[in-house]
């Protein structure tokens, strides 16, 4: 692969975009074979981190290659980010993002579909699609503002406003904030935390947790219920649960006070 970088380290799957040239704009090719890694990772990882080469992250769609496509071709293009980006949120394993530099456009649009964004200090995000005379394609509109509301994500499309990451983390776009140049390690320890889970709670945490909170509270407990039941009467889930009762079992790290 050329604009994407694989590598399974400690059965967490590293995914690199490298286009720094281009502040690792996400151009068809890239999609492609970020198509290609998530799949990869699906079938060898217990969980995921994505992470941009150089000083940024990802500064959305390469606009260059949509100036002469066709409208048709354009609504094509996005359903091809949804499918990859939906392999990703809906998958087999949880994704772990780590941010620096530009997180702007389609970049913010492909930072919300990882499950946990870890931000450096660098970071900062935008949603400048207004300016461009476009709209997001990405999944921006279903997923950034499940993340930070439909009105503060307004804002960032009328105006061009600028987030820095500690703004992000206040509006929930980021759930960690670190030093500059610490976004991977940081992201790379709570995938390796993620991966001691048993694979089924990941599974259902990743998947069912987004639907229940989509559904009417009723169905939502419902559908609690069964999941939990699910998980609970699992093989795994007895042998972890005996283990803890036995006291053999890793405990909470509680932070000191």
């Amino acid at each position: 692969m050329k604009n994407i970088k694989y590598e399974l380290k400690d059965g967490i799957a590293c995914i690199e975009l490298i286009r720094p040239e281009k502040r690792n704009a996400i151009s068809d090719a890239m999609l492609a074979e970020l198509g290609e890694a998530v799949d990869k990772a699906a079938q060898e990882a217990s969980a995921a981190v994505l992470y941009g080469s150089g000083d940024h992250f990802c500064a959305g769609l390469d606009l260059a290659e949509q100036v002469t496509k066709s409208s048709i071709q354009g609504i094509e293009g996005s359903r091809s980010w949804h499918a990859v980006f939906t392999r990703m949120q809906r998958g087999s394993i949880p994704y772990f993002s780590a941010l620096q530099g530009a997180v702007v456009g389609g970049g913010l649009e492909l930072a919300a579909a990882t499950h946990v964004r870890v931000a450096d200090n660098t970071a900062f995000f935008a949603l400048p699609e207004g300016q461009r005379g476009i709209f997001v394609g990405g999944g921006g509109s279903v997923n950034i503002t499940r993340l930070m509301g439909v009105a503060r994500m307004m804002d960032l499309m009328l105006t061009a406003r600028v987030l820095s990451a500690e703004e992000a983390e206040k509006y929930a776009l980021v759930t960690y904030v670190c030093d500059e140049g610490g976004a991977f390690d940081k992201a790379f320890e709570l995938a390796q935390q993620a991966s001691k889970n048993a694979a089924l709670s990941n599974y259902c945490i990743i998947n069912a947790l987004p639907r229940i909170n989509n559904s009417g509270y009723d169905e939502g407990l419902f559908f609690e219920s069964m999941i939990a039941s699910f998980t609970q009467t699992s093989p795994e889930a007895k042998e972890r649960l005996s283990a803890f009762l036995a006291k053999k079992a890793e405990r909470l790290n509680i932070p000191s006070s």
